[in-house]
């Protein structure tokens, strides 16, 4: 099984298939994984799997790091569209969360201010303060709403602790706006029970719960590298295009990666 341990804290820069050219930050250790997600899907692989032994970086080590990639970057003259949090694992999980996008965005001010700051996360730490005032701050708030079937979300996107849906999507909603939701949509079966959240039965309740949210747009995707189940399997271009259709009939803008 192939799956991806990136370095850290810095890393790339990356294409995107949906942020552009993406130089990367990641706020775990650069030999393992650390998440409150433990998803079938992850091409970090499975959490048991990669157990860290290194420290996560401290808030200086992430602003240094940073600063002597963006100043290589401009000294090259290839500066990046966005700055992503993403990683091994999830990032708001890192103390110091707040303290580093602030860091983040006057680097971001200072050496490229038309790139965008953007995290990647599973919305599992957003009840935090810290958490919400800092993802308050970044241009891009890229939260994780795969369904609204908790039982899928147990199989599927497995949670480490206690994960209340209800409250997540109620702290999606005090985003007023922004916000943009990413969800992944796939096929297979796990132990012989079918993970196919393409149809109706998921789409329409999740469709409902989006437009209460109100995100700036949604984002839409499927699996692209092997995953660390063996069982599952891309949606097709023409499912995830029904979607977008979908939701752009409730009047949310939406877009998918194939």
């Amino acid at each position: 099984m192939a799956t991806i341990i990136y370095p850290s804290p810095i890393f790339g820069p990356v294409r995107s298939r949906r942020l552009g050219i993406s130089l990367g930050v990641n706020l775990l250790p650069g030999d393992g994984k650390i998440c409150t997600f433990d998803c079938l899907y992850c091409e970090c692989g499975f959490n048991a799997d990669h157990r860290p032994k290194m420290h996560i970086p401290t808030r200086e080590e992430v602003a240094a790091a940073l600063e002597n990639k963006l100043s290589e970057m401009k000294a090259e003259g290839a500066l990046p569209d966005v700055i992503t949090f993403a990683g091994n694992g999830e990032p708001t999980i890192h103390p110091r969360f707040n303290g580093i996008i602030d860091d983040t965005i006057a680097l971001r001010n200072k050496y490229c201010p038309n790139a965008r700051v953007s995290v990647l996360s599973n919305s599992t730490m957003i009840a935090r303060p810290e958490v919400f005032e800092a993802l308050q701050k970044v241009d891009n708030n890229i939260l994780k709403l795969d369904t609204v079937d908790l039982e899928y979300i147990k199989r599927i996107d497995r949670p480490t602790g206690e994960y209340d849906l209800e409250e997540i999507i109620r702290l999606m909603k005090a985003f007023n706006g922004k916000a943009t939701i990413q969800t992944m949509f796939l096929k297979g079966d796990v132990d012989g029970v079918s993970v196919d959240n393409t149809g109706d039965e998921y789409v329409e309740p999740w469709i409902k719960a989006v437009k209460e949210i109100a995100p700036r747009e949604v984002m839409i995707y499927t699996i692209d590298r092997e995953t660390p189940h063996r069982g599952l399997l891309k949606a097709t271009r023409e499912e995830l295009d029904r979607i977008v259709a979908m939701l752009a009939r409730e009047g949310i803008k939406a877009s998918a990666s194939y």
